[in-house]
């Protein structure tokens, strides 16, 4: 019998996920296009590998087992699977053509619509994902400036720029290692010490679950005045989410550029970098940055329906005052069994569960967690990655099943067992550093 979103009474069978992993062993690198996705990120033996459809905010993986998704695609759904709207209007266009040998009208009427509902905004362009339009900016940058240098605060994708600053920099030149480095959030300081004659640009997540302290982000808007740098948003996961103009809007900071994907488009593959015309203006001959699929009109059609549906239905506070409950009820559950060691933060659009390391592993017992939610219907990674369609009987479920499940944790934490009820390996991180990495320019 498939597993419902239900107190089910036995974890879920899933034989045809593990099939299609042993089949895809050896065949693609890492089994999965997008790591956040893959099998290392879910309790392995409990966990789905492969889902096959999703509704609103459900899913079913490929052995028929039914779970309220948190996760969301890993953002894009904000408004959730399947809207009519959105899919109509994919739909209609599909009818007449999805990439032509010249220019669709689209192109310019969501760009129209970007510059009605980004800050800022004088000109956009077109790219299918958010690495493609970061390391856009990236040069356009440093085309703009006459400088080479980067300074970046949280992840920017899998290009070389930005990826030589992790521990999984195989394969890059030490050249461009030396160009890029990172800063603190929140610290204004390890801003400035890092910060010499040649940095191009200063770019970063607007926030990732910490709220920006002490005017953070004016702070560094001064700054970058000053100093003739130029100030980049990386809005992949603030835009469209935190409010329907992204960080600006929400913070009253003014970005040189702001770059948006995910929610953009509720699930199509569109990334779109929005700036200062001045800047921009070096893509018409200075800075070379095209792509065959950047006018591609099934994405672009689901991008001006899904504004639109997000200003018809005021998504952005939707989402909060859901995120809000699950945050609050996560919180008062773990308080009331004085599990001083676990709780939920971040801005009420996306929360985090964090686990303290003095209580145990927290790699493991975030494992526990999962495990538990899974077996209860609720396909859970450490987030609440709210969307639009999300229910309040799925929230009621979702805190229902917190209610059963923190208990076993805070059992398994005092006697010391948390891994011994682990019915797999528990998931790992995407990179082992993360913070203090790569800190400061070499003047």
């Amino acid at each position: 019998m498939k597993n419902k979103i239900a107190f089910n009474e036995n974890y879920p069978d899933i034989a045809e996920s593990d099939l299609l992993y042993h089949r895809a062993l050896g065949l693609i690198p890492s089994v999965t296009q997008t790591l956040a996705k893959g099998p290392a990120q879910y309790v392995n033996g409990v966990a789905p590998k492969y889902l096959k459809k999703g509704k609103n905010a459900h899913v079913w993986d490929v052995d028929g087992n039914e779970f309220i998704d948190l996760n969301m695609g890993i953002g894009p759904l904000s408004i959730g699977y399947a809207i009519p709207e959105i899919d109509d209007a994919i739909r209609a266009q599909l009818e007449d053509g999805i990439t032509f040998s010249m220019m669709h009208p689209l192109e310019v009427e969501v760009a129209e619509l970007i510059k009605e509902v980004v800050p800022n905004t004088e000109s956009v362009r077109y790219s299918k994902t958010g690495a493609d339009v970061v390391s856009a900016a990236v040069r356009l940058a440093r085309a703009f400036t006459k400088k080479n240098k980067i300074l970046c605060c949280g992840y920017h994708g899998w290009h070389d720029w930005y990826i030589a600053v992790t521990d999984r920099n195989n394969g890059i030149p030490t050249v461009i290692e030396d160009l890029t480095f990172t800063f603190n959030y929140n610290d204004i300081e390890s801003v400035k010490d890092s910060i010499d004659d040649d940095v191009a640009c200063i770019i970063l997540e607007p926030f990732v679950f910490q709220a920006p302290a002490n005017n953070f982000l004016q702070e560094l808007r001064k700054l970058c005045d000053e100093k003739g740098i130029l100030l980049v948003f990386d809005e992949m996961w603030t835009g469209f989410r935190v409010s329907l103009g992204g960080a600006q809007e929400y913070f009253g900071v003014r970005a040189d550029m702001a770059l948006f994907s995910k929610a953009v488009a509720n699930g199509m593959p569109l990334a779109i970098l929005t700036g200062r015309a001045d800047i921009m203006a070096l893509l018409d001959k200075d800075v070379f940055f095209f792509t065959t699929f950047g006018g591609e009109a099934l994405s672009l059609a689901a991008a001006k329906a899904t504004i639109e549906y997000m200003r018809k239905n005021d998504v952005q506070r939707v989402i909060a005052e859901k995120g809000k409950r699950l945050r609050e009820g996560y919180n008062k559950i773990a308080s009331s069994l004085g599990m001083t060691y676990t709780s939920c933060s971040g801005f009420d659009c996306r929360t985090i569960m964090t686990f303290d390391a003095s209580a145990g592993n927290p790699l493991e017992m975030k494992s526990l967690v999962q495990q538990e939610m899974i077996k209860r219907g609720v396909l859970w990674g450490g987030f609440h990655n709210v969307s639009f369609s999300l229910t309040e009987d799925d929230i009621d479920h979702i805190l229902a099943s917190y209610a059963e499940v923190l208990p076993i944790l805070k059992n398994a934490v005092e006697t010391g067992n948390v891994r011994e009820l682990l019915r797999g390996e528990p998931v790992s991180p995407v990179f082992r550093k993360t913070s203090n990495f790569n800190m400061k320019p070499k003047h």
